[in-house]
């Protein structure tokens, strides 16, 4: 299973590829593909996006539903779906449950 993850170029929040071709802040909205025709749909619309300069750093991350939720393989990305690595009372990590990240 796969998403597509970016940041968002006017302010450089982590942002990924959800329905409708919309970038949502929350992982948990992403549109998850589960083939390669999927992963081709997902990587076109990232590159029309960089294109419209809208996002940047596009990439196919790996994910895995753990619990219901949407879980990163890779800790990096893990990282950046919890919200910045800052206090946990600060920034949009404040807003919702504390992530595992493990």
């Amino acid at each position: 299973m796969k998403l597509l993850a970016a940041n968002r170029l006017i302010d450089g929040v982590a942002v990924w590829l959800g329905q409708g071709g919309r970038w949502v802040e929350d992982i948990a909205e992403a549109e998850i593909v589960r083939d390669k025709e999927g992963e081709a749909r997902l990587e076109q619309a990232g590159r029309e996006a960089v294109a419209k300069n809208q996002v940047l750093d596009v990439e196919l991350i790996d994910v895995e539903i753990v619990d219901g939720a949407v879980r990163p393989l890779r800790l990096r990305e893990r990282i950046r779906a919890a919200g910045p690595s800052i206090h946990p009372e600060l920034g949009k990590q404040a807003k919702k449950p504390a992530a595992s990240l493990v």
